[in-house]
């Protein structure tokens, strides 16, 4: 399945007028991009510069973002609940709707104390997912604030954390490979409990006594092309560089390095969950 573009590499349905939600937003303010959309007060905005999700026995909480995205270069700030966060996860993704969605994920499953995070992604198109990379983080995600990126474009789908890329999931329609171009996007995040599955397999359960657990949110920042009424406000001749950025030779060191050093799981690597072969995206990566 092809990518049918216009000289501007953005489908034709999109091309409408120039707006960029851009450099100039440093610190954007939670109360104009987000809604807090569940857990029954769990979720606060405060001063409008700081975002925080809690769970306890009763519920977890989650918030979204008011805009839709059709390709992006999306940044927020952390910091991962602290001490015994086992059965615990923190999502962070972009989604669209429909039982055809697409999805690109950051989850983080939580551990007992003094164990790492894993860092847990995904990208779903056109309703499927089933490819999962993990890694641990070279730091304590629960000890500051850092940096977790998506940059989504018509060629690729980068993750980054504090700048360094981690994953590279390829534009591969080209053998036929689904990828996220068609469908506007919003900005999901929640924190809830998943201890039947999210720590060990669901070995280790999530200590109630521990509870609230809070994750904590600051510093969104997204050049980004906005979908309002079936229109974007990327198009014509002045698109972002972003827009057609790949990673250059720095990057793919970072990258090579980060997969290297601290990747734990690749569904391409999984030769037992694919007896038949490796998904054709792998042979391109």
């Amino acid at each position: 399945m092809g990518f049918s573009s216009s000289s501007s590499g953005l489908p034709g349905f999109y091309l409408v007028l120039l707006f960029l939600v851009g450099t100039s937003i440093v610190s954007a303010d939670f109360y104009n991009e987000f809604d807090i959309t569940w857990g029954n007060g769990r979720g606060k905005i405060l001063n409008g510069d700081l975002l925080t999700l809690s769970l306890d026995n009763s519920s977890g909480s989650g918030f979204e973002s008011r805009n839709e995205y059709m390709f992006g270069k999306i940044d927020m700030q952390l910091k991962l609940v602290a001490g015994n966060s086992a059965g615990t996860v923190t999502a962070y993704y972009l989604s669209s709707k429909g039982s055809n969605w697409d999805e690109i994920d950051f989850e983080f499953l939580g551990n007992l104390s003094g164990d790492p995070y894993i860092l847990h992604t995904n990208v779903f198109s056109q309703g499927k997912g089933n490819r999962e990379q993990q890694f641990y983080l070279w730091f304590d995600p629960t000890a500051d604030f850092h940096t977790y990126s998506i940059l989504w474009n018509p060629k690729s789908i980068v993750f980054s954390v504090d700048g360094t890329p981690i994953r590279e999931f390829k534009n591969a329609e080209s053998i036929g490979v689904p990828f996220p171009k068609d469908q506007p996007m919003r900005i999901h995040s929640s924190l809830w409990n998943a201890d039947d599955w999210a720590t060990r397999g669901g070995l280790v359960k999530t200590d109630w006594s521990k509870a609230p657990f809070t994750a904590s949110y600051r510093n969104f920042k997204a050049d980004a092309c906005v979908v309002s009424s079936g229109k974007s406000s990327c198009g014509g001749s002045d698109n972002p560089a972003w827009l057609s950025e790949e990673l250059d030779n720095t990057k793919q060191e970072r990258l090579r390095w980060a997969q290297k050093n601290y990747m734990i799981y690749n569904y391409c690597s999984d030769s037992k969950r694919f007896p038949q072969g490796f998904p054709p995206e792998c042979k391109s990566a």
